[in-house]
């Protein structure tokens, strides 16, 4: 594998840039043979990415279909103006791409488990109650079984974290 310019190389870096992003990105294969992406929640627990949706939709058809998926989030750390010429501007941000299996989770325990972790992490407050059965019998839960992930980071001066 060649050496990324901005390759973040510290697993705690990119584990901690995966539980405190809000929203990633999952690329599946559609039908027709094109990639799409998906924006959505998810949280990242135990070395696994977890998200939820409903039972029937495209992520779930795609998954069934090809279950090797892509997932990607992104931090936008700022714009760095150009001084002098246009190809001096940069954007500073950090980024993580994972490649991975999905699986619905059928076993209800490994279910509430994940459907907590998205809770801590969205509402780390508390305060909410118990999962009603109607919900979670109309609720798709997914995992996504890390293969490998990468990530890279652009900070103010070009070099990386």
């Amino acid at each position: 594998m060649r050496k990324v310019k901005y390759e973040i190389t510290d697993r705690a870096r990119i584990e901690a840039l995966l539980a405190s992003c809000p929203v990633g990105r999952l690329g599946t294969l559609r039908a027709d043979g094109y990639p799409t992406v998906k924006p959505l929640n998810f949280a990242y627990d135990d070395g696994k990415i977890f998200f939820h949706g409903a039972r029937e939709g495209e992520k779930i058809e795609d998954i069934g279909r090809e279950p090797r998926v892509c997932f990607e989030i992104d931090v936008a750390l700022g714009y760095v103006p150009a001084r002098q010429q246009g190809c001096q501007a940069t954007y500073r941000y950090e980024s993580v791409i994972v490649r991975g299996t999905a699986r619905i989770l059928e076993n209800h325990e490994e279910r509430l488990a994940a459907l907590d972790a998205l809770m801590r992490k969205y509402q780390p407050e508390g305060g909410y109650g118990p999962y009603a059965d109607e919900k979670l019998a109309l609720t798709c839960v997914v995992c996504i079984d890390i293969k490998e992930m990468t990530g890279k980071s652009n900070d103010i001066d070009g070099s990386t974290r």
